[in-house]
Parts: C-alpha cells; structure tokens; sequence
C-alpha cells in the first residue's frame, strides 16, 4: 500500500495505482488524439467546462476492467460490458461504433500512455494482449 496521490489521505495498492496511472495518462492522449476523440465528445465537453466526474467515473471503471484482466482478485469490474460500452444505442457517452483502424489507433494511444509511465516493452506488450481480447466485442462496424 502507498498514498494515493490523488487523494493522499488514503491509501492504494501499488499496482492498482500504477495500472491506474497508465489508464489516465491514456485518456489524456486520447484526448488530445484528434483520429480519435470525437468518440469522447460528452466527456471532453464536460471536462471543458470543469466537470470532471465523467473522466473520474471512466478511469475508475477502465482501471477496475484492466485489474481483473490481469488477475487482480480483490478487484472488480462493474462497468458495462464491452458492447454496450462501446454502442451509442446503449451508452450515450460514445458519440459512434468503433471500427478496427480506431481499435488500433486506441491500442497506440495506450502505448504512449504505458510509455510515459516507464513501463517496460514486455509489460506493453502484456496489457496490449489483454485489450485485444475485446477487440471482437469492442469494434462494431
């Protein structure tokens, strides 16, 4: 356990703060992604106007989703599922359906994001793994 930087007054699992570290820094690429953020409209309108529980909830959510796939058993994942996730018709915070060329663009993202909080090729390449296994339920169109 070591002090949640965001919150010091509490206390956070080192991997899950580090795999948390890498999902914000992450959503700040996409962000700034212009291929691929206008998928985050709602998001980046309310972030925009200072409201940020929208960006909290999402990394709270893809945080909580990335510590299950990797076996973390004190965790859980209750977030919608990959599809509805990822359609308008189910979730209105995602402006369209993914299709592969943007999965991929997101997977580049993520390296940036892995990259900048010094993880090592190999682990990339572990969590890399872990996001193609949705890619099947993620890319609908």
């Amino acid at each position: 356990m070591v002090a949640d930087p965001a919150n010091p007054s509490t206390q956070i699992e080192k991997g899950r703060l580090g795999i948390r570290s890498v999902v914000d820094s992450t959503i700040f690429v996409i962000a700034a992604d212009t291929a691929i953020n206008t998928y985050f409209t709602v998001l980046l309108s309310e972030v925009t106007h200072g409201n940020t529980t929208g960006f909290e909830a999402l990394s709270k959510n893809l945080t909580d989703f990335m510590c299950v796939a990797v076996g973390a058993k004190n965790f859980s994942y209750g977030g919608k599922n990959m599809v509805a996730a990822h359609d308008p018709a189910q979730n209105s915070r995602i402006s369209m359906k993914v299709d592969n060329g943007d999965f991929d663009e997101f997977v580049n993202d993520l390296v940036i994001g892995a990259k900048k909080n010094g993880l090592s090729d190999q682990l990339i390449g572990r969590v890399g793994a872990v996001v193609n296994t949705v890619r099947t339920q993620v890319v609908q169109r």
